[in-house]
């Protein structure tokens, strides 16, 4: 990296705000400040949930290693107490670089925390959102580059980042986790899994729970053998005790019962996972496992879609598109109720049969 020895820094800051899909699309990024300050002591700012005493990073990062500790960022606040004790936290660590990887907030923004870290004491700092690292370029395909695909290219200076590489995507997960991913699975005795995770707290990427309930009736008279597996948090129990029933068969309501990590070691066992644009849909693409995603169109195609090939996302653009809303009342989620129970069961049953098709050449 020009500029600095990378041998010489002893201590790294990352900054990385956001809920758990913000941090395992930051992954690949985490996996090359971990390579490259391999020695270093790394410490991450990153924010509180409200409902949360841990930072969502440390529910994904877990035992990675990839980050030793977390520093938290008060969002939002205008507490100069809050602000003081954060800037004094931050200059007794000592620094010796700042790897800036939250979402572009604005070019007033981004100087506004450049001004603050300086004062901190740091002197380097690597991959500030100006100029085209603020912005998500758009291919000739019309998508636009992921969230992952920014971040790579904001902090490539120090290295290069494969996001194909499942490498880039490990989480480290532990031998505990791995154990009770088995463990919670170990009655479905061996038989195919589906993973479904329908819940999410924004009104705006609902699909609906009826739409959700119908997939399930359609899908199981296809996948009889299969198990059906529903995941999410505590709050997603009682909308996923429905899609249980409607399946019929046999299913294993997890909702509420694992950590982030156990749920990411679940997904890996599964064939599919279905649901809105959400952290499982991360977990599970970042496994390999290929997703059919009812995806609202609040933000611009591909930014946000589940990384790597093989995944079905249903995106319907509209005038509105890119709105950014997490509730939609005005337009009543049109660009999700264009999203037909019969075309996710399409999808679904195209990539289910396109992954026994690979899986059969690759036996051969």
């Amino acid at each position: 990296m020009s500029g600095i020895a990378t041998r010489s820094v002893k201590r790294v800051l990352i900054y990385r705000l956001g809920s758990l899909g913000d941090t395992v699309v930051a992954l690949p990024a985490l996996r090359l400040v971990a390579r490259t300050f391999a020695h270093a002591q790394k410490m991450m700012l990153t924010n509180l949930p409200v409902h949360a005493k841990a930072p969502a990073a440390s529910a994904i990062l877990g035992s990675s290693g990839l980050v030793d500790g977390y520093f938290s960022y008060p969002v939002g606040t205008r507490s100069p107490i809050k602000l003081l004790r954060l800037w004094w936290s931050i200059r007794r660590f000592r620094p010796d670089i700042l790897i800036y990887l939250a979402k572009p907030r604005g070019e007033q923004a981004v100087l506004r925390d450049e001004r603050f870290f300086r004062s901190c004491g740091v002197k380097t700092i690597v991959g500030l959102p100006l100029g085209d690292r603020a912005i998500n370029l758009q291919y000739s395909s019309g998508l636009w580059e992921s969230e992952a695909g920014r971040l790579a290219r904001s902090i490539k200076d120090l290295g290069e980042i494969d996001l194909d590489a499942p490498e880039s995507w490990d989480l480290g997960l532990s031998e505990a986790e791995e154990r009770k991913a088995s463990n919670v699975l170990s009655e479905t005795e061996g038989r195919p899994l589906i993973a479904c995770g329908p819940g999410t707290k924004m009104q705006a990427k609902d699909w609906g729970t009826e739409n959700w309930c119908a997939l399930m009736t359609v899908l199981s008279g296809k996948l009889d053998r299969h198990v059906l597996v529903l995941v999410g948090a505590k709050e997603d129990r009682d909308v996923s005790a429905k899609l249980a029933v409607a399946w019929g068969g046999m299913a294993v309501n997890l909702c509420g019962d694992l950590s982030p990590r156990e749920t990411a070691a679940v997904l890996r066992r599964t064939e599919l996972f279905l649901g809105p644009d959400s952290g499982p849909m991360h977990f599970a693409a970042g496994a390999g496992v290929p997703c059919v995603i009812a995806f609202a169109a609040r933000t611009r195609p591909g930014i946000w879609f589940p990384q790597g090939n093989g995944h079905r996302v249903l995106y319907r653009q509209m005038d509105c598109a890119g709105c950014n809303l997490e509730t939609c009342t005005e337009h009543e989620r049109k660009c999700l109720t264009a999203i037909s129970v019969e075309d996710m069961f399409h999808a679904a049953m195209e990539v289910l049969e396109r992954r026994r098709s690979e899986s059969g050449a690759a036996c051969e």
